[in-house]
This record gives structure tokens, C-alpha cells and sequence, in this order.
């Protein structure tokens, strides 16, 4: 399976580049993003590139891949809704247009949130704003598309956010990982795990296109 990753810097894209790395079914791996993620491996390539919005001088690099995990995203707190839809929705749509017909045949795995908008018309604005975008990747004409709804994820393998505050979240839940894993396995996640479920669904699809957490974890 050759996989393109996007977002391999984040929390969560920093969990799925291990699985990745790590398992026998994946022989390339392709991650694009702003920095490096800083990891070295025989069957990793990575494209930096300052500017996501701008893919032309990279686009000749997306073909021949089975698989896209779109783990590329930022935190909506302080940012207007028009700075968060730039980000969430413009970029995503962009990318996921410009892969779709160079990999017809491609399984595009989106990773949005827990409590993500379908209807796009709530009152709160990250969520009405995944919903959108949610629903326009839903529209494409992939063999395969997927949307991966975690809510609380656990971090693993000494992976951690580059968001300050989720650090310092994280930090104090740790004491409390197992008993929040134990008494809330619906709503809680590990990297580990959520790299894996990409994986498995890439390989075998699944019965239906959004995965909320519960079903990340059954995986």
C-alpha cells in the first residue's frame, strides 16, 4: 500500500506516520506538510512546503498512491470563522480535488471531530464548519471516502501536540488515562489506535462512511 499523508507534524498524524512506519502492509509513504516531521526511514519521502495552498509545483507527486489520510488541521479557538474555513475547508477541498483525479482508485481518509455539524447549520462554528466540509468530500468520486470522527485521543508513544493548551490538558488527564479509558471506551481514543483503524479501513473499507469513536476503537 502506498499511502500520502498530510499533516504528519500534528498529534494525530504524528500516530498514524508510526503505524504507518511500522506496518508490513505499507510500502511508501509520502507526507507533505509546512515542517518536517523529523523521521527517517527507507520508505518515507517528505515534501515540505511552505504554502498548502499552492500545489501546483508538487501536484506531479500525487500519483500512484492507494491511500490518503488527511490528518492536517488547527484548533478554531481565537480564529474567525472566514481565517478557520480557509484552513479547514478551502485546504482540504483543494488538495482532495487535486488528488481525486490523479488516484481515482484512492481511499481518502479525513480525519474531522467528535460533535462534527451535519447540518451545517449550528451554532457553533468549528463544528458547522467540519460539517461543510465533511459533506463536500462526501461528494467525491473516490473508490474510497471516510470520515474519522474522534473525540478525547490519547496521546502515545511520547507524541505530543503542538497546541499549547491541549499539552497542558493532556498533561494533567494523563494520571487518568486508564480509568477514562475504562469507564468512557465510546468517547476516548489512542494514536495508536487511530493509525491502526486508518490502516484497516484503507486495506478493507467499511460498512459505513463516518466512524465516530467508538467505532475508531473497535477496530
Amino acid at each position: 500500500m502506498n499511502v500520502l499523508l498530510f499533516g504528519a507534524t500534528g498529534m494525530i498524524g504524528q500516530g498514524v506516520l508510526r503505524e504507518c512506519l511500522l506496518d508490513d502492509r505499507v510500502t511508501r509513504v509520502l507526507t507533505v506538510g509546512r515542517s518536517s516531521s523529523g523521521q527517517r526511514h527507507a520508505k518515507l519521502k517528505e515534501i515540505v512546503q511552505a504554502d498548502l495552498h499552492e500545489l501546483s509545483p508538487i501536484e506531479s507527486e500525487f500519483t500512484g498512491f492507494d491511500a490518503c489520510f488527511y490528518c492536517l488541521g488547527v484548533s478554531a479557538a481565537g480564529m474567525s470563522e472566514r481565517d478557520y474555513v480557509r484552513i479547514t475547508y478551502d485546504l482540504t477541498l483543494s488538495v482532495a480535488n487535486a488528488l481525486v483525479h490523479r488516484n481515482p482508485q484512492m481511499t481518502f481518509i479525513y480525519v474531522s471531530g467528535a460533535g462534527a455539524d451535519s447540518t451545517e447549520r449550528g451554532g457553533t462554528m468549528w463544528a458547522r464548519v467540519k460539517g461543510r466540509t465533511e459533506n463536500a468530500l462526501l461528494c467525491l468520486q473516490f473508490k474510497g471516502i471516510y470520515i474519522f470522527r474522534p473525540a478525547l485521543v490519547i496521546p502515545m508513544h511520547g507524541i505530543k501536540s503542538r497546541t499549547a493548551w491541549y499539552r497542558v490538558l493532556y498533561a494533567l488527564l494523563r494520571p487518568v488515562y486508564p480509568l477514562l479509558e475504562a469507564l468512557s471506551p465510546r468517547f476516548v481514543t489512542t494514536t495508536v489506535q487511530i493509525g491502526r483503524a486508518m490502516l484497516i479501513v484503507a486495506a478493507s473499507g467499511f460498512p459505513k462512511n463516518i466512524l465516530e469513536s467508538r467505532d475508531i476503537a473497535g477496530l
